[in-house]
């Protein structure tokens, strides 16, 4: 090799060089910025998902019947949900909707809501409109998407005679679908002043009766199978299902 190809070569080894280390300068640079861009969205993550846990409880503690209703429902539908739809489980938004399925309680008056006897037809449509309420409630948190539905409509039914908007079938959202077996067999349990809750026996027995009806048949069955595959003694005991 001549003088002047070993300078040319030289030259060009320490250009590489210089590269080299502005490209690993670059790389440290982008993990960092990375690394930190990650701790704000687990940050911001964090506190939407306290806001949202904050927003229904809120809803829960104006209902002084329904205590533990929230937790209950929230991992029933989890449970339930991981066996209909897995897919559906990496979506973390849809909890969102599970645990705020009950907002728009919070506009509904306390003289209603805690009122200890069954509703008059009056009273009953202001309490049938905090599905609405409650989605209209939460629509700006663009976040929560589509579980907003779980919201609007875990009071349909699967004959097309439920509410807010009367849809049937498989035209209803299918967590909401999921949620109502979920939820009214939570309410059928709960002991009320003016009743007393019925046997988890008793309650699976109202789901079966009204699958193809209230219910989802479907998701009904499945509800029932992972119910006696646990075999509850207690609504406590099936809201931890896994």
């Amino acid at each position: 090799m001549n003088p002047a190809d070993a300078v040319e070569l030289e030259q060009m080894r320490r250009q590489l060089q210089i590269f080299a280390d502005d490209l690993r300068h670059i790389v440290g640079e982008e993990r960092h910025r990375r690394h930190e861009s990650e701790v704000a969205f687990r940050e911001l993550q964090q506190a939407y998902q306290d806001m949202v846990r904050t927003l229904a409880v809120s809803a829960e503690m104006k209902d002084t019947y329904t205590s533990g209703h929230l937790d209950r429902t929230y991992q029933f539908a989890l449970a339930l949900t991981r066996r209909v739809a897995p897919e559906l489980t990496a979506e973390p938004t849809l909890g969102y909707g599970y645990l705020l399925h009950d907002v728009g309680k919070i506009l509904i008056p306390d003289s209603i809501l805690n009122k200890p006897g069954p509703l008059d037809d009056d009273e009953w449509e202001i309490m049938a409109s905090h599905p609405l309420r409650g989605f209209e409630l939460v629509k700006p948190l663009r976040l929560l998407g589509d579980a907003a539905m779980v919201i609007r409509s875990h009071h349909e039914r699967w004959d097309g005679r439920g509410y807010p908007d009367g849809l049937k079938g498989e035209e209803i959202y299918l967590p909401a679908r999921i949620f109502t077996v979920c939820d009214t067999f939570d309410a059928m349990t709960t002991d009320r002043p003016y009743r007393k809750g019925q046997s988890i026996d008793d309650a699976l027995h109202e789901i079966d009766r009204h699958a193809g009806t209230q219910f989802d048949p479907e998701i009904a069955r499945e509800f029932l199978a992972l119910c006696e595959e646990r075999r509850p003694s207690s609504t406590e005991e099936l809201a931890f299902v896994r």
